[in-house]
């Protein structure tokens, strides 16, 4: 098996040691520019390439892939109808969704996140140099692939054991909450938010890992679905009880105190974790600010980004909670904190937003 897959995915994957991979685009560029960028990796296949989401639903049951990469606009059948489609025949199979940096391009991804796709790339308006567009997708698109058919530091090893609640509470009455999630975040968070009741006694800041535009439109529909007021970070916007902050696109998010006052802090300065905003950075200003009140959690995500940070909060005297593996899109950034022995508790998602009132009421 190639050695970039240490856990072979379903399929025919585990007879040749590669990720079968559909490509589904109506621009001929595009489909030449994914399917280099794709067979630059010894792990991956690209078994077909189709122009529209009918083809591509006809294709399925031939190719057998076991990720498809799906663009959203595409004539005869589009992204979002295919996808519908795959879900209800398909539902195991990965999909990895293509928008452009618009407006539109980022409501129709969160649609899509919110159907069932397991990721996306955002591409720019324009193919602009081959070259450039060629190296994105490998940068970016790569990574995204792989976090679904690896699971690195785990090859062969057991199942971490889950830690229940034990009931124990904070050293210190929580005064604030954060949370750090990548990907499955939006899904995550369209459950986790709304389940926090209006009168919670503390503000709730967020990193999640976007670009922008995303965040904003993140932001307004999680708002029109929540008792709390959900919002896109400004600079020196005031970080009050009841009010949920998502960190804007681009942008790091730290919290600092101004007299009285706690404020976002909005920064471009150089990514951690190659993020830019980074969970890392918001977890140890709201440790800064916030000392021992610190409540954190880390959701489902690729990579490591929150596990120095959770480190910040648990040495001020925090708690931490992180989202357990089976309700993760991927166990990445919880599964760091957990195996760091950073975690208070490790939790499946639907338990902690009561876990958090239960802590904050009676911290």
């Amino acid at each position: 098996m190639n050695p970039t897959l240490l856990a072979a995915p379903r399929g025919t994957t585990e007879k040749t040691g590669k990720v079968r991979v559909l490509i589904v685009d109506d621009s001929v560029v595009i489909r030449h520019l994914l399917r280099e960028a794709l067979e630059s990796d010894p792990g991956i296949e690209v078994v077909g390439s189709e122009g529209n989401g009918q083809a591509a639903l006809a294709a399925i049951p031939l190719v057998k892939p076991d990720l498809v990469t799906l663009d959203i606009e595409m004539p005869v059948l589009d992204g979002l109808e295919a996808l519908k489609r795959i879900r209800k025949d398909h539902p195991r199979l990965r999909v990895v969704m293509f928008s452009t940096l618009t407006t539109r391009g980022a409501a129709a991804t969160l649609e899509a996140l919110s159907l069932g796709a397991d990721d996306y790339v955002a591409k720019a308006s324009n193919a602009g140099k081959l070259d450039e567009s060629l190296g994105r997708l490998r940068s970016e698109l790569l990574p995204k692939i792989r976090q679904f058919f690896t699971n690195p530091g785990r090859a062969g090893q057991p199942a971490l054991p889950l830690l229940t609640p034990t009931r124990s509470f904070p050293k210190s009455k929580p005064r604030v909450l954060v949370i750090g999630v990548s990907t499955g975040g939006p899904n995550a968070l369209a459950k986790l938010i709304p389940a926090l009741p209006s009168r919670l006694p503390l503000p709730v800041l967020i990193v999640q890992h976007m670009p922008p535009t995303f965040t904003r439109l993140l932001a307004e529909r999680l708002d029109a679905a929540s008792p709390l007021r959900v919002l896109e970070a400004e600079d020196g916007m005031e970080v009050a009880p009841g009010r949920v902050i998502i960190a804007r696109g681009d942008y790091h998010l730290r919290v600092r105190k101004m007299g009285p006052q706690t404020v976002c802090a909005l920064d471009q300065g150089p990514h951690e974790n190659s993020c830019r905003p980074a969970v890392d950075v918001l977890f140890r200003s709201a440790a800064e600010a916030y000392g021992g009140a610190v409540l954190s959690a880390v959701l489902t995500g690729m990579g490591s980004d929150g596990q120095r940070g959770t480190e910040t909060v648990k040495a001020a005297g925090g708690y931490s909670i992180a989202q357990d593996e089976p309700s993760s899109v991927v166990w990445g950034m919880p599964g760091a904190v957990v195996e760091a022995g950073l975690a208070n508790q490790v939790l499946p998602l639907e338990k902690i937003p009561p876990e958090i009132v239960r802590l904050v009421e009676n911290g």
